[in-house]
C-alpha cells in the first residue's frame, strides 16, 4: 500500500447517449473550452488508467445541477461501487440548494464514504446559513466533506471555467464560510477542499494581514490567530493542482500533513498525460520533503478508513 495512490479526487458520468455527450460538447465549445472531440467517460477505461498509475482506489464524485438526476448519479455511484468495491468508494453529492433535500440524500445514502459539495450549487453559496441544518447532520456523523468548484460556471475573460475561474470560486467561498464560521461551528467535519484550495492559500496571507481589521465584517469577532488556526484545520487535494508553487503556499496554509492526492480524472479537462504529469510533479516538487511526497500518496487512508479496508486482499 505504501507506494499507491489513493485518489479523493475522481468523477464518473453514468450511462448517457451519443446526442448528450455531443449536445454538452458544443456547450461547452460555447463557453470557449475547446474539447477536440466529445467526452465519454468509460469505467474500463479509468480500471486501466488507474493500474497503469498506480492507483489503489478512486473516491468518485459527481455534482449535477438538477435534483433528480443527482439521486440517480448517486445511485449508479453506489452501482459502481458495489461491483469493484475494493477499487472505488463513493462520495455522495447533495443539492445544497435545498437543505431538506440534502439531508433526504444523506439518510439514503448513509453508508457512503463521504459527501459531496459545490461552492455554489444552483445559486446558492456553501457560506449560506440556510445549510445549518445539513452541516450539524454531517457533523454528527464526522462526515468528511469534499469541497469542488462550481463546474457549471460560464468562461471568464474568454478563458473556460476549468483553467482558472474554479480557483477563484473556491477561494471566495471557502473565505465567506471561514466567515460564517462553518468551520468553527461544525468541528467534526473533515472538508477537504479541491485543487490544492485554488486561491485560498494565497488568500491566507491577505487574511493574515487584513483579515481581523476592524473595517471586515467579522460577525464571529475572529482574531488573525483563530484565522488561521481555522484554515490550518483544512485539507486539500492535489488535483491538476501538484506544482511546486501551488503546493509551497497550501502546504503554509494547512501543512504539509492536510494534503491528500487527487487526481481529477473522469472529466474533459484531465486526460492520461496531464494526469501523468501532475503526479510527476508531485513525485518531483521541491514544497515538501521526500517523506511528505510520499505520504501524500496515501495519506486518504487517514480520512478513509473503511475504503481503504476494502482495498486489502480478502
Amino acid at each position: 500500500m505504501n507506494t499507491l495512490l489513493l485518489d479523493v479526487h475522481a468523477h464518473f458520468t453514468p450511462p448517457r447517449s451519443v446526442e448528450t455527450d455531443r449536445a454538452l460538447w458544443e456547450a461547452g465549445r460555447r463557453e470557449h473550452f475547446l474539447l477536440p472531440e466529445p467526452f465519454t467517460w468509460r469505467l474500463d477505461e479509468t480500471l486501466a488508467v488507474m493500474d497503469e498509475t498506480g492507483t489503489a482506489m478512486q473516491l468518485l464524485s459527481k455534482i449535477p445541477t438538477e435534483h433528480g438526476t443527482l439521486r440517480d448519479s448517486n445511485d449508479y455511484g453506489a452501482e459502481i461501487v458495489g461491483e469493484h468495491p475494493s477499487r472505488f468508494g463513493l462520495l455522495a453529492a447533495l443539492p445544497t440548494d435545498d437543505p431538506d433535500r440534502a439531508r433526504q440524500e444523506i439518510r439514503r445514502h448513509g453508508t457512503a464514504d463521504g459527501w459531496a459539495v459545490t461552492t455554489v450549487y444552483n445559486r446558492h453559496s456553501l457560506a449560506d446559513p440556510a445549510l445549518d441544518p445539513v452541516w450539524q447532520e454531517l457533523d454528527d456523523r464526522r462526515a468528511v466533506v469534499f469541497v469542488h468548484p462550481n463546474a457549471y460556471a460560464p468562461a471568464s475573460a474568454g478563458l473556460p471555467a476549468p483553467l482558472a475561474e474554479v480557483t477563484f470560486d473556491t477561494g471566495r467561498t471557502v473565505v465567506a464560510m471561514l466567515y460564517a464560521g462553518v468551520f468553527t461551528r461544525f468541528p467534526n467535519i473533515t472538508f477537504v477542499i479541491a485543487h490544492a484550495g485554488g486561491t485560498l492559500p494565497v488568500l491566507a496571507g491577505r487574511l493574515a494581514l487584513l483579515g481581523a481589521e476592524a473595517w471586515v465584517p467579522n460577525p464571529r469577532d475572529l482574531s488573525r490567530d483563530d484565522i488561521a488556526a481555522t484554515l490550518r484545520r483544512l485539507w486539500v487535494d492535489t488535483a491538476a493542482s501538484a506544482s511546486t508553487q501551488q503546493l509551497a503556499a497550501a502546504a503554509a496554509t494547512v501543512g504539509d500533513g492536510h494534503i491528500v492526492y487527487g487526481s481529477d480524472w473522469g472529466v474533459p479537462c484531465t486526460t492520461a498525460h496531464s494526469l501523468v504529469r501532475n503526479i510527476e510533479g508531485l513525485q518531483t516538487t521541491t514544497a515538501l520533503s521526500p517523506v511528505a511526497r510520499t505520504r501524500v500518496r496515501n495519506r486518504a487512508r487517514e480520512l478513509f478508513p473503511d475504503a481503504v479496508r476494502r482495498t486489502r486482499p480478502r
